[in-house]
């Protein structure tokens, strides 16, 4: 029996365990893949996937065999644009600006000498990230011209990806962002991660507490959503003493371990739900 979903993933973690318990709850088919051990023919169809929900960890991947897939006339989940456009941080910002979602001011630049330039027009603290990225690594705040210098001079040895300097403004902000769980076009879930450093990713040891959905917010993350194509995706905002709600980051292959604890909410069942009824 072909299966109702597959569940396309590189590393097994919580998420991808508890999707697979929520089909046997459900009562769905799951069929889990290894994305490291499939060959996908690019001139054959295959019949036996279903409904995709991409899981894989690795951005590269996670992005080609989400084209592949596709490709071939796959239904995956999330699309190939949401992993290009909200795997990068870059594209992200100018998508969210063009959809009129508010986000922290950002600058680019294409050499150690520009962004240095830039950095003494625009003044510091800045934050500067790598467009591409994830669980706060490699992410710097610039305090200073000298930090500055030695951060980039790093970064200009390294791969060329990060040699596009992004710098973005250091948000005044309580110490604590939001993760807010896109499904469709409802949040179904939202947490606070909260962290004495500057830096609240749970993967540096933020603490997550249930945040209330306001509809202001809820509208903000539609449109995020929407901005980067995406079906089920993470909307990450922080609280701007200046400018109120703004939206950060949008994140493709969201995790949800910590906001299932708190708020109690089965996001892995509404996930499968959502996936089976998007193709009727």
């Amino acid at each position: 029996m072909n299966p109702d979903v597959t569940i396309l993933y590189d590393t097994i973690r919580w998420e991808e365990k508890a999707l697979l318990e929520a089909g046997k709850k459900n009562n769905i088919n799951i069929q889990m893949v290894d994305c490291k051990k499939i060959a996908l023919n690019l001139e054959k169809k295959p019949e036996d996937y279903g409904v995709v929900i991409q899981r894989c960890v690795s951005y590269y991947r996670n992005l080609h065999s989400t084209a592949a897939l596709e490709g071939l006339g796959i239904k995956v989940i999330n699309c190939l644009n949401t992993g290009i456009f909200a795997g990068n941080k870059l594209f992200t910002h100018m998508l969210l600006k063009k959809f009129g979602v508010p986000t922290p001011d950002a600058t680019v630049a294409f050499s150690k000498e520009a962004a240095l330039e830039a950095l003494d027009t625009q003044g510091f603290p800045k934050v500067i990230k790598p467009t591409v990225g994830s669980w706060g690594r490699l992410i710097s705040k610039l305090n200073d011209r000298d930090s500055a210098e030695g951060i980039i001079e790093s970064r200009e040895n390294m791969y060329p990806i990060y040699q596009i300097h992004y710098l973005e403004e250091f948000v005044k902000r309580p110490p604590r962002d939001i993760r807010a769980i896109m499904v469709g076009e409802k949040i179904v879930a939202a947490i606070y991660r909260k962290s004495k450093h500057w830096k609240t990713n749970m993967a540096l040891g933020g603490e997550a507490e249930p945040c209330k959905i306001t509809s202001e917010m809820e509208e903000m993350c539609i449109k995020a959503k929407n901005a980067v194509q995406g079906d089920i995706v993470g909307v990450d905002l922080m609280e701007s003493d200046e400018k109120g709600l703004v939206v950060h980051e949008v994140n493709n292959t969201t995790e949800y371990k910590n906001t299932v604890r708190v708020c109690e909410i089965d996001i892995p069942s509404l996930m499968l739900n959502y996936a089976l009824n998007i193709e009727k």
